[in-house]
C-alpha cells in the first residue's frame, strides 16, 4: 500500500501496475478475499477510510471517492457483525486511530452563541455535512465495541482517557444524530472499561460546572444526563460521598439555568434515580427545588411541579413529614397563580392516590396551609376550569376530616373578619388625619 496527497488530503491507493499516475481504488470485498488474506484487507479498507473529503465547501467534489469511503465502511460493519473471530489484535490501533481521525475536530462555531434558549419545534439544528460518512464510522465502531470478540484488556491501550476526553468534547456537536451515537458510545465505553468509569463521571462534571457557572451553553446536556440516569441506576449501596455530593452540587444546581426546558425529563430522572436509591436525600433535594422555584417563569415553574410530583411518588412518609409544610406552602402560592397551567398542574397533586396518603395521614398540618388559597381562588380566580379544581380539591378535604375542615372555614371567616376590622380601622385612621390636617388654618391657603 502507498500514499499519495490529492487536494492536501493523504489518499489510500495500491501500488501502480503501470508507470501512469497513483489512483484511489476500491478495495475487493471481504467474500472475494482468502480467509488467509481477509485481516490484511480489514486493515487496508480502516487505512483507506482515514481520509476525509470535503463535504461542506466542495459538496460535490470527489463524489466517487465518497461513494468508494461509503461502501468500505459499510462493509466493514457487515463483516465484524457477521463473522467471528476477525476483530483480531492488530485490528484494534487501526481501528481506533481511523475513528479519531474521523471524528476528532474541531466542532465549528455555535449557530446560537448568545446562549439563548433552544426551541426544538422553533430552532433548526446545524446539520453535519459530512454525516454520510460519520454515521458509518460510529456505527462501525459500536459494533466493534458490543462484538463478543472484543477484548478490552487490548483495546484499554487504545482507547483511554486521552481518547475519551475528545469524545466528550465531541457532545457539543448541533447534530442529534451525532449526539444520539456519542451518548450509546459513551455508554458502552462505561461499561466495558472499569478503568475509565471515574475519569468519566468527573470529566462530566466538569462540563455541567462549567455549563452552570460559566457558558449556559452546551448542545450535549440531555444526552449526557440520559448517560448519567443509567450509570446511578447502577450504583452500589450504600452510595458513596462523591455521589451524593455530585447530586447535591452538581445536578440540583442544573435547575437553574434558563435553557432546563432542554434537558428538564432527563435531569428529574437523574435525582429520582438518586431518592430510589436513598430516600434520606429527600429533604435537601426537596428544599433545593425549592430555593430554586422559578419566580417569574411560568412554563419553568410546571417543570418544577411535574418534578416534585414525581420525587413524591417515591417519597418515603418518614421524609415526607420532614418537607411538608413548606412543600405545602409553595403549593399554595401555585393554586393562587394567575397563570392557569401552573395552578392547573398544581391542583392536578389531588388527583394521586399516593399523595392524597399522605396529606390525608398529616391533614392536621397541610389543610391549614393550604385551605386559604383555595378558598380565595375558589371565589376570584379568573380561569373556570381552576374553579372546579378547587372545588374537587375542596371535596376531598371536606371528606377526609369534616372536622377540621369546619375548624379551618371558621377560622379562615374569623381572618377575614379581622382583616375587615382592620382595613376599617386604617381607613377611620387616615380620615382622621385628613379632617385634622382640614381644621389647620394653613390647610386652604396652599
Amino acid at each position: 500500500m502507498l500514499t499519495c496527497t490529492k487536494a492536501g488530503i493523504r489518499m489510500v491507493v495500491d501500488a501502480p501496475t503501470s508507470n501512469g499516475p497513483f489512483q484511489p481504488v476500491a478495495l475487493m470485498h471481504f467474500r472475494d478475499c482468502a480467509p488467509a488474506e481477509q485481516e490484511k484487507l480489514f486493515v487496508q479498507k480502516l487505512r483507506q477510510c482515514c481520509v476525509l473529503f470535503d463535504f461542506l465547501s466542495d459538496p460535490l467534489s470527489d463524489l466517487k471517492w465518497k461513494e468508494v469511503k461509503r461502501a468500505a465502511l459499510s462493509e466493514m460493519v457487515e463483516y465484524i457483525t457477521h463473522n467471528r473471530n476477525v476483530i483480531t489484535e492488530p485490528i484494534y490501533p487501526e481501528v481506533v486511530h481511523m475513528f479519531a481521525v474521523n471524528m476528532f475536530r474541531t466542532l465549528p462555531p455555535s449557530s446560537n452563541p448568545t446562549g439563548a434558549e433552544f426551541d426544538p419545534e422553533e430552532d433548526e439544528p446545524t446539520l453535519e455535512a459530512a454525516w454520510p460518512h460519520l454515521q458509518l464510522v460510529y456505527e462501525f465502531f459500536l459494533r466493534f465495541l458490543e462484538s463478543p470478540d472484543f477484548q478490552p484488556n487490548i483495546a484499554k491501550k487504545y482507547i483511554d482517557q486521552k481518547f475519551v476526553m475528545q469524545l466528550l468534547d465531541l457532545f457539543d456537536s448541533e447534530d442529534p444524530r451525532e449526539r444520539d451515537f456519542l451518548k450509546t458510545t459513551l455508554h458502552r465505553i462505561y461499561g466495558k472499561f472499569l478503568g475509565l468509569r471515574a475519569y468519566i463521571r468527573k470529566h462530566i462534571n466538569n462540563i455541567f460546572y462549567r455549563f452552570i457557572y460559566e457558558t449556559e451553553h452546551h448542545n450535549g446536556i440531555a444526552e449526557l444526563l440520559e448517560i448519567l440516569g443509567s450509570i446511578i441506576n447502577g450504583f452500589a449501596l450504600p452510595l458513596k460521598e462523591e455521589h451524593k455530593t455530585f447530586l447535591l452540587k452538581v445536578l440540583l444546581p442544573l435547575h437553574k439555568v434558563k435553557s432546563l426546558s432542554v434537558y428538564h425529563p432527563q435531569l428529574a430522572y437523574c435525582v429520582v434515580q438518586f431518592l430510589e436509591k436513598d430516600s434520606t436525600l429527600t429533604e435537601p433535594v426537596v428544599m433545593a427545588l425549592l430555593k430554586y422555584w422559578p419566580k417569574t417563569h411560568s412554563p419553568k415553574e410546571v417543570m418544577f411541579l411535574n418534578e416534585l410530583e414525581e420525587i413524591l411518588d417515591v417519597i418515603e412518609p418518614s421524609e415526607f413529614v420532614k418537607v411538608m409544610e413548606p412543600l405545602f406552602r409553595q403549593l399554595a402560592k401555585c393554586v393562587s397563580s394567575p397563570h392557569f397551567q401552573v395552578a392547573e398542574r398544581a391542583l392536578y397533586y389531588w388527583n394521586n392516590e399516593y399523595i392524597m396518603s399522605l396529606i390525608s395521614d398529616n391533614a392536621a398540618k397541610i389543610l391549614p396551609i393550604m385551605f386559604p388559597a383555595l378558598y380565595r381562588n375558589s371565589k376570584t380566580h379568573w380561569n373556570k376550569t381552576i374553579h372546579g379544581l378547587i372545588y374537587n380539591a375542596l371535596k376531598l378535604f371536606m371528606e377526609m376530616n369534616q372536622k377540621l375542615f369546619d375548624d379551618c372555614t371558621q377560622q379562615f371567616r374569623a381572618e377575614k373578619n379581622k382583616e375587615k376590622a382592620k382595613s376599617k380601622e386604617r381607613e377611620e385612621a387616615w380620615l382622621k388625619i385628613e379632617n385634622l390636617a382640614k381644621s389647620n388654618p394653613h390647610f386652604y391657603s396652599r
